[in-house]
């Protein structure tokens, strides 16, 4: 396959990664970001290469059937679980799964004690956080299980693991993944200040309606 085919995808990609790096919202060896490029091929970030420094040449190139198409590079071992989500939401395009540390710590608690409903913005963007049963990095059963949580949810917390945020572009999905953590953060901040609440049920009704 040309090495200069989907260019401009893969760019996106790795620009996408290398801003998640930057932000601190993962490190250097982890996290992954895929983006839908038709209905055939999607692109995503390679393991074993560093996260803060890839450039378009560097994305792969995968086949919904599951063929790497660029074998020069090699795959995410969340490749599977990124292909997975994408099937199972055909309106979104993009994917990213990382590690921020406010939100990575919520995720060990297996009932969901991260809010979004202390700030608008937050519920208005990301809804509502789930977690998703623990299952080996990389595994079958992770994926199956990641792109079960899914089929009704944007965000995911994958116990004692990390997150993900699924958009209908790179920028949304990246945007997801920065707005839970700032949420996370927010979050145990809250709850060391006397008489903070969240928005109440009916502020959420109305912000429903808006």
């Amino acid at each position: 396959m040309d090495k200069n085919i989907f260019y401009d995808e893969r760019k996106a990609v790795a620009e996408t990664m290398v801003r998640l790096y930057d932000r601190h919202l993962t490190t250097a060896s982890g996290g992954n970001v895929s983006l839908r490029i038709n209905k055939d091929f999607f692109c995503i970030t390679p393991s074993s290469l560093d996260k803060g420094k890839l450039t378009a040449d560097l994305i792969a190139i995968v086949n919904f059937d599951g063929t790497n198409m660029t074998p020069n590079l090699k795959l995410s071992i969340e490749s599977d679980m990124h292909r997975k989500i994408l099937l199972t939401r055909p309106e979104m395009n993009a994917v990213c799964h990382a590690h921020p540390i406010y939100a990575s710590s919520f995720s060990t608690s297996l009932k969901c004690k991260l809010s979004v409903r202390n700030t608008a913005e937050s519920y208005w963007v990301l809804k509502n956080v789930v977690n998703v049963p623990y299952k080996i990095m990389g595994s079958n059963r992770l994926a199956d299980e990641v792109s079960l949580a899914a089929k009704e949810n944007d965000i995911l917390l994958l116990q004692n693991h990390g997150a993900v945020a699924i958009g209908n572009s790179l920028l949304n999905a990246f945007d997801k993944m920065e707005l839970l953590e700032r949420a996370a953060q927010m979050q145990i901040i809250c709850q060391s200040i006397p008489g903070s609440h969240p928005l109440s049920d009916k502020q959420i009704e109305e912000l429903d309606k808006f």
